[in-house]
């Protein structure tokens, strides 16, 4: 039987959407449950900022974690551009030097509120640093950290061993990488299985491209090493392919042979390559066009799951205005559908990572945006602008239906690059690692641990009490 409101009763619900719908985000009540009925909200906690630390760096972006000092601790190794428009060789008011970068390192300990944090790397040594990786490149068997600048070239950063939080790291810049162009991101991984790892890198060609950069092709680059890794004679370099603003070349073993494949991701072309590991020494690589029944991906932020359940690893990514993943086909060369997850609009997708959030057993995903106005005040951004915003998707089970967003920040400067899934208190959910730029002072390195009670909470308890301004939806 149909019944109908009388009409204080509408204008009460009305009043109320109305007041939902002019919360700030972190604000609202949460309607996230998790899988032992919960209410699951979220808590930040600062590891590294300027403020904190008094070491002035900003645009934080890659994150890698590692023990460095192996004390059984895992450590949290970040890169921050220091820029407020960026453009890293710029001064920034009320500091009387240039601010080129930062390479930092925040040790952990048993508690997950004390790190110890430190700077390894910085002003030409790191010119706009953007990405990190970790590898034991020497065999001592302490990790290594290499970098990737878009101002300039490739750094490896030698682990020191028992000194790694007091010592000057040893290092050099990969010869031939000095002055090149523009390496924005950066990984190493043993591809051809001899103990070794090599190192894969995307050259964009410039940190801003312009018209001209768009019309050429940069190179996507493999770098191996024979001997010392301190000494520039011992890395020889190679071209993998060329392409329009290369921006990924990720090791990942997408089909399932057990080496290391590389995907490529392109900003110019806005699509994804596949570089299939043929193995052999080298390695030889073969290029395999991944064409998408659906929106593009230009491959900025990628991740892999089997998300359909058939034992093959399927791309997670942002595409056109939202976030979807595309299923790997049987056959190779076929296409490969894409199925929308959710979409932020009109806040861009940039970071992510995948995890299963609410313990019932699937894959969710993590996400965050990228603010487009000032990186170092809030000025007159509007709640339709793109800002910064931090939230999750809820897998259905079925992955192929529809997700369930759940939003837990929405702050007008903010771009969350970065995300690593770990159980940073050891209470057995999920938290996440990452970094925030765009949004001088409070750029850096944060944990958001997840919080589960028996009520509705707000959805997210900001660590700061002086902060960018907390808005609505649009």
């Amino acid at each position: 039987m149909r019944t109908s409101l009388s009409r204080p009763a509408l204008a009460m619900l009305l009043l109320a959407g109305a007041a939902q719908a002019q919360t700030p985000v972190g604000d609202t009540l949460t309607r996230a449950r998790a899988a032992d009925g919960g209410f699951i909200s979220w808590r930040e906690h600062i590891i590294d900022d300027s403020e904190v630390t008094g070491v002035p760096f900003s645009g934080s972006d890659g994150l890698v974690m590692g023990d460095i000092d192996k004390d059984g601790f895992e450590d949290v190794v970040s890169v921050h551009e220091s820029d407020a428009e960026y453009d890293s060789t710029r001064f920034r008011p009320g500091f009387v030097a240039p601010l080129a970068g930062h390479v930092r390192i925040a040790f952990a300990s048993e508690s997950p509120g004390q790190w110890t944090n430190i700077t390894i790397a910085e002003a030409a040594d790191a010119p706009a640093p953007e990405d990190a990786a970790l590898a034991d490149m020497n065999g001592d068997g302490w990790l290594d950290v290499l970098v990737a600048a878009e101002l300039s070239h490739i750094i490896y950063l030698q682990n020191p061993g028992p000194g790694a939080r007091g010592e000057i790291w040893p290092r050099l810049i990969l010869p031939m990488t000095r002055n090149r162009g523009s390496y924005i991101r950066v990984f190493a991984a043993d591809l051809d299985n001899d103990g070794i790892p090599e190192v894969t890198a995307p050259n964009k060609g410039a940190q801003t491209p312009g018209p001209e950069d768009y019309a050429r092709s940069t190179p996507v680059e493999l770098f191996r090493l024979d001997g010392d890794p301190l000494d520039g004679n011992a890395w020889q370099r190679s071209e993998l392919g060329r392409y329009s603003i290369p921006q990924n070349a990720e090791p990942v073993d997408l089909d399932g042979d057990g080496d290391g494949d590389l995907v490529v991701g392109t900003r110019g072309e806005n699509r994804l390559v596949l570089l299939e590991n043929l193995g052999g020494a080298g390695p030889q690589f073969a290029e395999r066009a991944i064409g998408i029944n659906g929106p593009a991906m230009a491959g900025f932020n990628l991740e892999y799951a089997d998300l359909s359940g058939d034992g093959r690893l399927d791309i997670v990514g942002a595409a056109g205005a939202g976030l979807s993943w595309i299923e790997q086909p049987a056959r190779k060369g076929d296409a490969w559908n894409s199925f929308p997850i959710g979409s932020f609009s009109p806040d861009s997708i940039t970071g992510m990572e995948l995890a299963d959030i609410d313990g019932d057993g699937d894959t969710d995903v993590m996400v965050g945006s990228y603010s487009r106005g000032l990186r170092t005040g809030d000025g007159d951004a509007s709640l339709g602008d793109p800002l910064g915003r931090i939230g999750w998707f809820e897998n259905p089970g079925d992955a192929k239906s529809a997700w369930t967003r759940h939003d837990i920040s929405r702050r007008k400067r903010g771009m969350f690059d970065k995300f690593i899934a770990r159980d940073i208190d050891r209470d057995g959910d999920i938290d996440f690692v990452g970094t925030r730029g765009n949004s001088w002072p409070y750029d850096g390195v944060f944990w958001l641990e997840q919080v589960r009670t028996g009520e509705a909470m707000a959805a997210f308890r900001r660590a700061r009490a002086v902060e960018s301004d907390e808005v609505p939806l649009p």
